[in-house]
């Protein structure tokens, strides 16, 4: 069951996989709009599942991302050498009822900006470098922002081009999630093929996996699993604290394309597993087993990607 998957490993492993991010060789934007169905709020112990009283909620999240290539150039083996921008920006919109004790927050902000450095170290391997900051916030205030809001981010990965199609990578990661600035492992991988029919699976800018199918030239359906999620900083009764939203959701994916550099992914499906909860912002807080979660619930989005 995948409710019996750590929740803090997973949310370790999202913050991982987002500190790392290849932008394409031209200016790329994409715009998302979600909403999540209200579910019933849960904790789970022992392998045993209990309703958190009443309580239940849904959400809307807005994001948005741009990426901006400085400078680009390839090898004569067709690796790239790049160094390139990329701001990040996310609103959630947390709709909660029947809550009795803070343990959510009703809304969070997060925006960063990371400087990304690609080059390859050979034919089989090249080096992704990335480093940056943010801020994660559970109001839309901007004169609440201090440094407990913000995060900085450092890393290194490693990647082995095994084929054409499969890049496989690790390394590290620094930032101060827990407080205390900290080392993390870093993941990264990238398989694809390409076609009429083509499959698709992604651990860079949090996790991806998708087959999908050519209907025409103006049309795209893809079945897709996908984990994305927001975190917030604060305080609570004078203690810092960690809320951490992440969801993971399934379904299919209609994408309407408009020309080469336009298109508008719709997505209608489920989603399977909500873990949100507060957490003290601690390095004990680590090993701390808590899973409080919201239930399964139906899903849908709207996109636009483009590209310049």
């Amino acid at each position: 069951m995948i409710e019996n998957f750590s929740r803090k490993k997973l949310s370790l492993l999202l913050i991982m996989a987002l500190s790392y991010t290849i932008s394409p060789a031209q200016v790329s934007v994409e715009l998302k709009s979600e909403y999540i169905g209200k579910s019933s709020y849960r904790f789970m112990e022992n392998e045993k599942s209990e309703k958190v009283g009443d309580s239940k909620g849904g959400a809307l999240i807005h994001q948005g991302s741009i990426n901006i290539p400085l400078s680009f150039k390839l090898n004569e083996k067709k690796r790239p050498t790049m160094w390139a921008l990329s701001v990040a920006g996310a609103y959630a919109k947390l709709d909660n009822e029947n809550f009795t004790e803070p343990l959510v927050v009703d809304e969070i902000v997060n925006a960063g900006i990371n400087l990304n450095h690609l080059r390859p170290l050979n034919d089989r391997w090249s080096m992704l470098a990335s480093i940056g900051g943010g801020i994660y916030m559970p109001s839309t205030k901007i004169s609440d922002i201090t440094l407990n809001n913000t995060l900085g981010n450092a890393g290194i990965v490693f990647i082995r081009h095994l084929k054409p199609n499969l890049d496989l990578g690790g390394g590290v990661a620094f930032n101060n999630s827990f407080g205390t600035p900290m080392l993390f492992p870093a993941f990264y991988l990238n398989w694809r093929t390409e076609g009429k029919y083509s499959v698709n699976i992604a651990l860079m800018n949090g996790l991806a996996v998708s087959a999908g199918y050519d209907v025409g030239k103006s049309l795209r359906i893809s079945v897709i699993g996908e984990m994305n999620g927001q975190v917030a900083l604060l305080e609570q009764d004078g203690e810092g604290k960690m809320f951490s939203h992440m969801y993971m959701i399934g379904g299919l994916r209609p994408e309407i394309k408009i020309g080469k550099k336009l298109s508008i992914p719709l997505t209608g499906g489920i989603s399977a597993w909500r873990p949100a909860q507060m957490n003290d912002r601690t390095l004990k807080s680590i090993f701390k087993e808590q899973n409080y979660y919201f239930q399964s619930a139906i899903y849908a989005s709207a996109g636009l990607k483009m590209k310049f």
